[in-house]
């Protein structure tokens, strides 16, 4: 290679190099803009609020987000909500920031001690998170017992541990046996202003909008987003919120119970199907509801088919079958933290939502009927022998008007004794006693349909 050929491919070279430092000094490339993203958490912390929280989350961290800002004002709500959300903050890779603006009280306190950085707002406070449960409606609450007061404790304790805030001070929240000399005295539930929470070191600065936590985050300039639920999560809040919840067990309920009573499959079987898919559907998003508690619910119904259908009388199959829906049911409303107090609760509104589905399935199939919408889902045109139509059995037709006893239970169908012969027989629905008085009041068909006497005959016919 000759020089002059080697002084220009280097003369070459030191060209390109100063056209792309000219390019880059021209067009300089301009820095990624940090995102924040912005969290509403307003109103009752329910279960529904987790799993958005977590979406959050985890597309922040994708997006590779400087920091996720809870806007917290809340009184509080579920524990067990609280506890999944704790954890999920806890383990974000992504830094938290609490900015309370007006309060965050009970679960709002613990979702806010599991943020990395707590921002308060003037006239802001924090605190007063001892759990108790609901009384009866329109009954104040009632607080729970010492187990589940230990339990929110060490909660609070360790959340605040990992967060490197003051133990105590967290404690003093949840427990009013906590003391904390010049601070709260025995008895007294914690609750700190923004001022008092600043001096503990619970909150770490004071702001008041969110364009001020960013600036003292020194993200003032961050590509904020604003997050909303999505649709679904919505309609999943709607349809874990307990009063809807309790309504849907009880439609399920009702519909498979009507169901049963009456041939086909219509409407009240789609209802029941449809509000026992809903309820699962919506608790299985939030992690509640699992495999175990479908299987169980659907033993439940198994065992109290084949006690209905196949074995007369109310027996082990019965037991076991309702016994199987309570623990399902009650397994779907409790989640993390639930203690056996809470889950006492939970099978009591599913036995409530059992017993009330009970009452207006009997009233309905004892009204309906008879109503005229009813009575236009009823065939009542008689098909007469005389018009070609095959008649009731002759052999039947001699029971109608007789009197006699239920040899087994009537559930509603059993065995009777009409002149000393067993006959099949059918009640209008009533569950009957063995050894009590009956009297045929229609043969329809094949079916001898009894219904029990008000006074016994006056001669003994069996």
């Amino acid at each position: 290679m000759t020089t002059r050929v080697l002084q220009n491919r280097i003369f070459r070279t030191l060209l390109t190099a100063v056209w792309v430092l000219s390019f880059f000094w021209v067009f300089p490339v301009q820095a990624q803009q940090p995102i924040v993203y912005v969290v509403p958490v307003e109103g009752m912390i329910d279960l529904g609020l987790a799993p958005f929280i977590q979406r959050v989350l985890d597309e922040s961290e994708k997006e590779s987000a400087k920091a996720v800002v809870l806007a917290i004002n809340t009184f509080g709500g579920r524990v067990d909500a609280a506890v999944v959300i704790r954890d999920a903050l806890l383990e974000s890779k992504v830094p938290t920031v609490a900015f309370i603006n007006k309060r965050a009280i009970s679960a709002g306190a613990l979702i806010s001690l599991a943020t990395k950085t707590i921002a308060m707002a003037d006239g802001s406070t924090i605190g007063a998170a001892m759990p108790v449960q609901m009384g009866a409606p329109g009954a104040p609450a009632q607080p729970v017992a010492e187990k589940t007061v230990s339990y929110m404790r060490k909660e609070f304790r360790a959340t605040a541990e990992t967060r490197k805030r003051p133990t105590l001070v967290a404690e003093a929240m949840v427990d009013a046996d906590v003391e904390i000399k010049g601070v709260i005295d025995k008895g007294k539930l914690l609750t700190l202003t923004t001022e008092e929470a600043l001096k503990l070191k619970i909150a770490d600065f004071r702001a008041n909008s969110l364009e001020l936590v960013l600036e003292s985050l020194k993200l003032a300039d961050a590509d904020v987003r604003r997050v909303s639920e999505t649709w679904a999560e919505s309609l999943v809040r709607f349809l874990t919120n307990p009063a809807v919840s309790s309504l849907l067990m009880t439609l399920g309920i009702l519909g498979i119970i009507v169901e049963i009573r009456m041939p086909g499959f219509g409407l009240p079987g789609m209802l029941g199907l449809t509000s026992l898919a809903l309820f699962f559907w919506g608790h299985g998003l939030v992690r509640l509801a699992g495999l175990e508690e479908f299987l169980l619910v659907g033993l439940g119904l198994i065992l109290v088919g084949v006690e209905v259908f196949i074995i007369p009388g109310f027996g082990l199959f019965g037991v076991l079958g309702i016994s199987a829906l309570l623990g399902g049911l009650g397994l779907s409303l409790v989640g993390a933290g639930a203690t056996w107090e809470v889950v006492l609760e939970a099978v009591g509104k599913v036995a409530l939502s059992l017993l009330v589905a009970i009452v207006i399935g009997v009233v309905v199939l004892r009204i309906f009927p008879r109503l005229p919408f009813g009575k236009r889902l009823v065939l009542e045109k008689k098909l007469e022998a005389e018009a070609g139509y095959e008649s009731t059995p002759d052999a039947d037709r001699q029971w109608l008007g007789k009197q006699g006893t239920a040899v087994s239970d009537l559930r509603p169908a059993g065995i009777a004794h009409f002149n000393g012969q067993r006959v099949d027989v059918v009640s209008e629905g009533d569950f009957i006693q063995a050894g009590q008085w009956i009297e045929v009041v229609h043969v329809d068909g094949n079916r001898i349909v009894v219904r029990p006497c008000a006074e016994p005959p006056k001669r003994s016919e069996t």
